[in-house]
């Protein structure tokens, strides 16, 4: 186990901010997370699990803790039930190389995930979504350290309390599992899921393939600068920085109420409807490309904070963003009642 003190993290983070860690440690084998994690214990030290760093923001004085970073690799595919195929993916895995293994093997069932930053353990923990699909409606079982009982143990989809964006792994149980290894159960030759409405516009009379379906998810998400390209500072952001919010028909009606025009709205279940939170950014009156010193709105998409960085003449801080943060929350509020939830992750405030 290599411990590093002061070890800078905004280099870790797609937001580019942040102060550094008091410890540092790399994991490349669940042995060394079982070390990492004894000798954080030992030392009565704070711990945070570091992925891909594409949902956190890190405060500016950093973390007094120890941030073990998960670096397990490998993905392999083994033969699952009903022609189904289990493709086990390692933690510290790419996401975006895990999705596109799974494409080129011309298997569906993620598809729509393509572009997504970050790691796989993370996916699991948000029950990350986009374009019509969640991890949850693929994942097959989830292994993972527990820090009570010291123990690896296995979770399966259901054990797991998937619900949007959410899981057991941060609500109930947060900071009480590492996840290290995720299995996906994805179909050999099935067609791409088509729910989303833009896909479904651009693939109307037509059955597209899991690489055409992919390849339009990663054209969607660069048009509104949620995937990963050198330099454009859009992408210094942690992706959509607001969740959803999910209410119910009362609270929809009475938000319409408020508004000139008719809110979007998309079913969540019995009496649930969800609301795009960047409708109710733009109402609330930050248009695409606010910005509040070197903190902004992104340029392409309402739901997404971003860090000007140099081309302001400094980057933004952590206190930048939560500022600008404030200022939308404190206005979606007192336009309509409705307090919106933060999606990052935040680590040192």
């Amino acid at each position: 186990m290599d411990l590093i003190e002061n070890k800078p993290l905004a280099p870790f983070t797609t937001f580019e901010i942040g102060g550094p860690a008091r410890w540092f440690v790399e994991a490349v084998s669940e042995e060394e997370i079982v070390e990492a994690t004894t000798w954080a214990q030992e030392h009565s030290l704070p711990l945070f699990v570091l992925g891909g760093g594409s949902n956190l923001l890190v405060a500016d004085a950093g973390f007094s803790g120890l941030v073990l970073k998960i670096s397990l690799r490998g993905v392999t595919a083994v033969p699952g039930q009903s022609g189904q195929t289990i493709y086990q993916a390692a933690a510290g895995e790419d996401f975006e190389h895990c999705v596109q293994r799974t494409i080129e093997d011309g298997c569906a069932g993620l598809e729509c995930l393509a572009g997504i930053p970050g790691t796989v353990g993370g996916t699991p923990v948000q029950n990350v979504g986009a374009y019509g699909q969640e991890v949850a409606s693929s994942i097959e079982r989830v292994r993972a350290y527990d820090l009570a009982s010291r123990a690896f143990v296995e979770f399966n989809a259901t054990e797991c309390g998937f619900s949007y964006r959410r899981s057991r792994f941060n609500s109930v149980d947060r900071d009480h599992y590492i996840v290290t290894r995720v299995d996906y159960r994805l179909t050999p030759g099935g067609a791409p899921t088509l729910r989303y409405v833009d896909l479904q516009r651009a693939f109307a009379g037509v059955e597209p393939t899991l690489v055409e379906v992919a390849a339009q998810v990663r054209h969607l998400r660069q048009s509104k600068g949620m995937l990963l390209v050198e330099d454009d500072p859009n992408c210094r952001s942690a992706g959509s920085f607001f969740k959803n919010p999910v209410v119910d028909e009362d609270q929809y009606r009475q938000i319409a109420a408020a508004s000139p025009t008719v809110p979007p709205r998309f079913p969540a279940g019995p009496d649930q409807v969800k609301i795009p939170a960047a409708w109710l950014i733009e109402q609330s009156g930050f248009p695409k490309g606010y910005r509040l010193g070197p903190a902004a709105v992104s340029s392409r998409h309402t739901l997404a904070l971003i860090n000007l960085g140099a081309s302001v003449g400094r980057s933004a801080s952590a206190s930048d963003i939560l500022a600008l943060a404030a200022q939308i929350k404190a206005a979606v509020q007192a336009r309509f009642n409705l307090q919106l939830e933060i999606e990052p992750v935040l680590l040192g405030f």
